[in-house]
């Protein structure tokens, strides 16, 4: 069962994904935001913590103001001041209401009352003034008629600047020898910014998944800095929670192409017939020894040839040219923001009863303070030695690998030791 810190970072997100797009959106386009809010209102949504489907055009609206003045934390749900108070529809009431007209769209405000009084929490006695029906499915977005679906519009596009759009996709790579031995696939995990056609990074690795994903983006961003909108496939690895977080904490746009929609990521499926018409091909034994060959040669090609190269969608200039003349606009890691933190994983895991706790196959000792309890568990994928141990929101140890043959001549302490509390509070580890 999620904590209220997990449920408010959850309906922080979903905000969030509804203004991303709206946040940098110049001055003087009053009209086109109407518009874009018409839009988003007018689709259905699951809700975190609510049975309703939709968010009107005001509440989105709001949502962007308090984005702008107080960041991703501003959009945490805050307690109501009404909160305790009677209503004139009671809050289980206009859930029912608000349900009723999601799903049958072309019911009349008095048809939806009609159908809510057959439910039980609603009955006879609870009054329904249909004018006030009416605002509460306004506000709602739910009184206006959908329009008729059009065609998908196909258009060549271009962002002006370096940064305004990074896109990112995976391919499939050569298999490699491990460990000097057996064979394994790869997989090209591959950024490009739009305007210029740079790649930010790229990198051969063993899965697609978030745990190869992340550090890439990771190193991306180190080279050439936060992109204002990240375009990215609907692949597990980018619909992953960890990712929609770490992007709306950096203040990144996270958009997903539409599905069996390719048109939308031609420049990087371009990039990626190049890759295997200029490199693959060229490959030779010592290049497949191992992954980190496979990645040196292909930076020394990245480096070497692609971004020296004039690109006739660039007007012939070449990647780097057309950075230099249009990156004065990217924002880079300041000395306040951690990537290495901002970036670790993160799983809930029960501390069992021995005073462990496993993750991914391998099994680590903590305090034995917090036996029976959940913990966060949050770590870098490639660095297993080092998990930090996390309750209620407070740090409290980093967890030790266990060790069954030290662990023989361990004495046990049967005493209530310190508390959870004051292990959080000491500077030393507790083991």
């Amino acid at each position: 069962m999620k904590n209220h810190d997990e449920e408010g970072q959850e309906v922080a997100l979903f905000r969030y994904g509804l203004i991303s797009d709206l946040k940098d959106l110049p001055k003087g386009r009053g009209n086109h935001l109407y518009r874009l809010l018409g839009e988003k209102s007018a689709r259905d949504y699951n809700i975190p913590g609510s049975r309703r489907t939709k968010v009107a055009p005001e509440t989105i609206r709001h949502w962007l103001k308090v984005y702008r003045e107080g960041g991703f934390d501003a959009l945490r749900p805050k307690p109501r001041r009404d909160q305790g108070e009677s209503r004139s529809i009671p809050k289980e009431v206009q859930d029912v209401l608000l349900t009723i007209k999601d799903e049958h769209p072309e019911y009349s405000v008095p048809m939806v009352i009609a159908e809510a009084r057959t439910v039980d929490i609603v009955g006879a006695a609870v009054p329904l003034p249909p004018s006030t029906v009416h605002r509460l499915l306004s506000r709602h977005g739910l009184m206006k008629k959908k329009s008729e679906a059009t065609e998908k519009d196909h258009r060549r596009f271009e962002y002006a600047n370096a940064g305004d759009l990074w896109m990112s996709d995976v391919m499939h790579g050569p298999a490699v020898f491990i460990e000097g031995r057996r064979k394994r696939k790869t997989y090209l995990i591959a950024f490009i910014d739009d305007a210029t056609r740079v790649i930010p990074h790229a990198e051969f690795a063993l899965s697609e998944n978030s745990a190869a994903f992340m550090p890439v983006l990771k190193q991306a961003i180190m080279k050439r800095g936060f992109p204002k909108r990240l375009f990215v496939d609907n692949g597990s690895a980018y619909r992953s929670h960890h990712l929609a977080l770490v992007m709306a904490k950096l203040g990144v746009t996270l958009v997903h192409a539409r599905a069996y929609h390719p048109q939308a990521k031609g420049k990087i499926e371009r990039l990626f017939r190049t890759v295997r018409s200029q490199l693959l091909v060229r490959l030779q034994e010592p290049d497949l020894s191992s992954l980190e060959a496979l990645n040196r040669r292909l930076w020394a090609w990245v480096e070497g040839e692609y971004h020296q190269r004039p690109h006739r969608g660039l007007d012939e200039e070449t990647p780097l040219d057309r950075w230099a003349k249009s990156a004065d606009g990217v924002r880079y890691p300041g000395a306040g923001t951690d990537l290495d933190d901002l970036f670790l994983f993160e799983q809930k895991r029960r501390v069992r009863r021995d005073r462990t706790v496993s993750l991914d196959g391998f099994i680590y000792e903590v305090d034995a303070n917090l036996v029976d309890e959940t913990v966060s568990l949050r770590y870098d994928p490639k660095r297993r030695g080092t998990v930090e141990v996390w309750h209620d929101g407070t740090k409290i140890q980093v967890a030790k690998p266990v060790d069954v043959r030290a662990n023989c001549f361990v004495k046990r302490d049967n005493k209530k030791s310190i508390s959870v509390a004051d292990l959080a509070s000491d500077d030393e580890e507790v083991f």
